[in-house]
C-alpha cells in the first residue's frame, strides 16, 4: 500500500491511529509519502529531545515514512546525513524507516516508478532574508517584528537550497531519459508554472523550479502528479493533485 499527504511542518498528528486507522493494517513494506515541508529535522545542533522523540515515534509506526523536501527544511542538517541508495534512487535515511527521497530520483516502489523532486520558493518573506552577521541585523529584526512583516533568517529559518541547483535539475532530466521519460507518479513540493497560475493567478511567481517542472509536465508521460506547498486539497486537473492535510491511497 502507498498513501500520500501534504505538508506537515513537524506536526504529525494526522498520523494518529484515530485519524489514520488504515495504518493498523500496514507494515514496513507499506508507505506514506509526504509532499515536502516534512519539518521533522529543524534543531540546529541535532540534540533536541523533542526532535528525537518525533522521529522515533515515526520510526515506531507500522509503515515506512517517505518524504521529499520542501522549502521549510533545515538543509544544513539534511545534507549532513550520508547519501544512500534505496529502491533505485538516492536517499537520506533519517531513521531506518524514515527516509528522505532526494531530488531528481526515480524509485521503484511496489512495482511503480516514482519521480521525486523537492524544493520550492518561500512566499511568506516580504520582509526579506536577514543575515545574523549584518551589523544592522538586530535593528532590522526589531522593526520587522514591530510592523508584523514576515521575514526569514539565513541558516536559521531560510536556506538558499530551497531551490534546486543546476546539477540537481540535470540529474533529474538524465534519470527521466533513462526511463524513456515515462513514470507512473511524480511527487514534488511545488508544481509547474502553468499549474501554479491556475492555483493562485499572479499570487505565486514562477521561478527556475516551476519552469523546470513546466518542461517536465509537457515532456514526461505520467499517471498522476502529487504536490503540496500551497496549503489546500484540490484536484487541479485529472492528473495533478494538490494535497495538504488529506491522506489518500494511491496504490
Amino acid at each position: 500500500m502507498i498513501y500520500i499527504t501534504g505538508d506537515c511542518h513537524g506536526n504529525f498528528e494526522r498520523f494518529n491511529t484515530d485519524i489514520f486507522p488504515e495504518q493498523l493494517e500496514m507494515n514496513k513494506e507499506d508507505y506514506v509519502i509526504i509532499c515536502g515541508d516534512f519539518g521533522g529535522i529543524w534543531d540546529k545542533s541535532g540534540d533536541s529531545k523533542k526532535e528525537a522523540m518525533i522521529l522515533n515515534q515515526l520510526e515506531c509506526k507500522s509503515y515506512t515514512t517517505l518524504f521529499v523536501d520542501g522549502n521549510h527544511e533545515n538543509f544544513d542538517r539534511l545534507s549532513d546525513y550520508p547519501v544512500d541508495t534505496w529502491n533505485g534512487g538516492k536517499v537520506h535515511k533519517i531513521r531506518p524507516s524514515v527516509i528522505h527521497l532526494m531530488r531528481g530520483q526515480i524509485f521503484e516502489i511496489d512495482g511503480k516508478s516514482i519521480f521525486t523532486f523537492g524544493g520550492a520558493s518561500s512566499h511568506d518573506i516580504t520582509g526579506g532574508i536577514l543575515d545574523p552577521m549584518d551589523p544592522k541585523y538586530g535593528k532590522k529584526k526589531k522593526q520587522l517584528n514591530r510592523d508584523k512583516v514576515p521575514y526569514r533568517i539565513n541558516h536559521v529559518s531560510w536556506w538558499e537550497e530551497e531551490l534546486p541547483s543546476e546539477e540537481e535539475m540535470m540529474e533529474g532530466c538524465r534519470n527521466l531519459e533513462k526511463h524513456d521519460n515515462t513514470v507512473d507518479y511524480i511527487v514534488t513540493h511545488c508544481c509547474a508554472s502553468s499549474t501554479q497560475l491556475l492555483l493562485g493567478g499572479t499570487a505565486f511567481k514562477p521561478d527556475r523550479e516551476t519552469d523546470y517542472f513546466e518542461k517536465i509536465l509537457h515532456k514526461v508521460k505520467f499517471k498522476k502528479w502529487f504536490f503540496g506547498h500551497y496549503h489546500n486539497n484540490r484536484n487541479v486537473s485529472d492528473r495533478e493533485i494538490l494535497l495538504y492535510e488529506q491522506i489518500i491511497r494511491i496504490l
